[in-house]
């Protein structure tokens, strides 16, 4: 009993178990300590850290995308607007199953396979978290009520409104305005990093037209917006916000009620008609057949639609206005005759006798003229040259082109234009060809002959102009000899330029030519449209005037000149027979005029792809529409029921 008693020691347990006490006492000031200092350095020294981090996530700064420019016509009248459209969109990392959702949400709405195709190669793109996909372009009225009842049960779906660009006139300003198309990752890839930042809330950029051209003025700058936001994305408030700033308006010399007119007079032809006003070089018209509706490419072009419109023969996407290059035929006589004037190789006076044939020295080819090849052998007889340009003879003009060099009749011809890119704000307008015996030994490989200058005499051979460069070239003589680069803007007075527009350096006159001789080249064509009642035979005018077809019963002076452009070569003894030719290869008719002769208001080019002659079938159409110019016909209500039945048609 004794021995046990003295193995249980008071003291020795009190001391142990104050030690032991002290120990953990110890160990919880240390934790407490490690504790405190965590808080201190969580609460006060790296407070801005954390802080920082926990708005991160729960503020996001949203940018806000810029309402894009307007652009109307010379009389106010809107070519291009900003429409709301509902749109169907997905917060990918709020979607949990997207097969089991995409089969509810078709319960609702129609959604397609490339709807899906679309969305996934969207989803594959650089974003922000919790940014909304678009996975249908456009919603019904209906189909945006029906999304809104049931959207309590489908998380990751909103239904956004936005203001999308609309097209009033469709496909018949298609080609005048441009359009626009969704940024891509080579445009980003292409922006610095500022124009990137402008960009990332924007979905569309100008990629035609005018829409393209003045892209930086029409965009506007990019707004941003602070919102606090909860655990699944939703906006819970929205805590400041800087507005975007709305793109610049502009307006244009383009006249809406002409286009219309212009695209009508057409009909189901394929061709362009540029038209311009002399006086200020403003493009009235600029028509391209056929057209595209550029809506389309806003609301959504299926895959199928777009390779109908890529594979169509009929190239609706092809702006032939002014990418269009084509031989300008007899329109390029008068700058031939002026050409001649100012190098002192012939006079007004002079006279030639054409037999219809042409020869060059010591040479077996034979060129004949229009009205052989017609029946009409014996030729036009004794021509001066006001009557080598009313009856567009072919033989004075192979006479003629063989005085001058090549370089006399560049170096002229480029005044006007050709060759040149005179347009001041046309986006990718083509310069065409005016060729010389350099760019023939570098494209061809090739020496220039002397029967090269025969050919480019009658605007044939490698000569190639756009309308809109045929259509500035009929302007200049309109002036007499005053040039005048063509353009689309119009500022309004007092009004902000657009950044893109720079005021080019006037063009000087074109040298060479007298006073006279200009008011005498005027009388001439003149004389192509009006002569007709002084005793030609019924019918003359299919292929060298266009009296018989355009100049009865007219109330204004026009001067104009046809042409018939040549598609395919035809070899020596044959004869061209449009019936047996394929319809692309069947000459394109031209015809240029303007009016009133004395103090134009308007100058014009046709062309009519594979057409025929000039004056049958170009000519009336340029009589149309400068008839509904200067002698307007169509009340307001007639010219919007004409706009909504080509863009049906179209």
């Amino acid at each position: 009993m004794a021995s046990a008693l003295s193995l249980n020691d008071p003291g020795s347990d009190r001391r142990n178990f104050v030690r032991r006490s002290a120990l953990l006492f110890a160990i919880a000031m240390v934790l407490i300590g490690v504790l405190v200092a965590r808080l201190v350095q969580l609460q006060i020294l790296d407070h801005d850290t954390y802080q920082t981090r926990s708005d991160e996530n729960r503020i996001q700064v949203q940018p806000l995308p810029p309402p894009r420019g307007l652009i109307y016509d010379r009389h106010g009248v809107l070519l291009a607007e900003n429409r709301p459209v509902s749109s169907l969109a997905l917060v990918n990392e709020r979607v949990q199953d997207l097969d089991a959702l995409v089969a509810e949400l078709r319960l609702l709405v129609d959604i397609g396979e490339e709807d899906l195709a679309n969305y996934g190669k969207r989803l594959q793109r650089k974003r922000r978290p919790y940014e909304a996909i678009t996975l249908r372009e456009v919603l019904s009225e209906a189909e945006s009520a029906r999304l809104a009842v049931n959207r309590h049960r489908l998380p990751g779906v909103e239904v956004r409104t936005e203001l999308k660009r609309h097209y009033p006139f469709g496909a018949v300003m298609a080609h005048a305005v441009g359009s626009v198309r969704r940024v891509t990752e080579e445009d980003l890839r292409r922006f610095d990093d500022a124009t990137n930042s402008n960009y990332s809330a924007t979905q569309f950029i100008g990629r035609r037209g005018v829409e393209r051209f003045y892209e930086r003025s029409l965009h506007g700058e990019v707004g941003y917006q602070r919102v606090e936001i909860n655990a699944h994305g939703r906006i819970l408030k929205v805590l400041d916000i800087e507005p975007p700033k709305s793109g610049q308006d502009i307006s244009l010399h383009l006249d809406s009620r002409l286009q219309i007119a212009a695209t009508a007079a057409l009909g189901e032809r394929r061709g362009s008609i540029v038209a311009i006003d002399p006086r200020t070089g403003g493009i009235l018209a600029l028509v391209s057949n056929p057209g595209y509706d550029p809506n389309l490419f806003v609301t959504g072009i299926s895959t199928e639609q777009y390779q109908t419109m890529i594979s169509s023969l009929q190239t609706p996407l092809f702006n032939r206005a002014v990418n269009g290059q084509y031989s300008p035929g007899s329109t390029f006589k008068p700058v031939v005759a002026l050409a001649g004037l100012s190098n002192r190789v012939i006079t007004w006076e002079e006279e030639i006798q054409d037999y219809g044939w042409f020869k060059l020295p010591n040479q077996d080819r034979i060129y004949r003229d229009w009205s052989w090849r017609q029946g009409g052998g014996g030729g036009q007889g004794i021509v001066n040259m006001n009557r080598a340009i009313y009856r567009s003879s072919n033989i004075y003009f192979y006479d003629l082109a063989t005085r001058l060099s090549i370089d006399q009749i560049g170096s002229f011809a480029r005044q006007f234009g050709i060759g040149e890119q005179f347009a001041v704000d046309v986006a990718d307008a083509s310069s065409g060809l005016m060729p010389d015996p350099i760019w023939k030994q570098g494209v061809k490989g090739e020496v220039w002959y002397p029967g090269d200058n025969v050919n480019v005499g009658i605007g044939q051979g490698d000569v190639l102009v756009t309308p809109l460069q045929l259509a500035t070239m009929t302007s200049v003589i309109a002036n007499r000899g005053r040039v005048i680069r063509p353009r689309l803007l119009n500022p309004v007075e007092g009004g902000q330029l657009p950044l893109e527009f720079d005021p080019p350096q006037p063009l000087p006159d074109v040298m060479g030519p007298s006073p006279d001789d200009w008011e005498r080249m005027v009388n001439s064509m003149e004389d192509v449209v009006h002569r007709g009642n002084r005793g030609f035979k019924d019918g003359f005018g299919q292929n060298g005037t266009a009296w018989a077809y355009i100049g009865r019963d007219i109330d204004y002076r026009m001067a104009g000149k046809s042409g018939t452009a040549q598609v395919v070569e035809i070899k020596q003894g044959e004869e061209y027979d449009e019936e047996l030719l394929d319809e692309f290869k069947r000459k394109h008719a031209w015809f240029v005029a303007f009016a009133p002769a004395d103090d134009p208001m308007i100058a014009l080019a046709v062309l009519v792809e594979n057409g025929g002659g000039g004056s049958s079938v170009a000519a009336p159409v340029a009589r149309e529409v400068i008839d509904y110019y200067l002698l307007p016909k169509l009340d307001v209500a007639d010219r919007e029921t004409l706009a909504v039945d080509l863009a049906d048609r179209q």
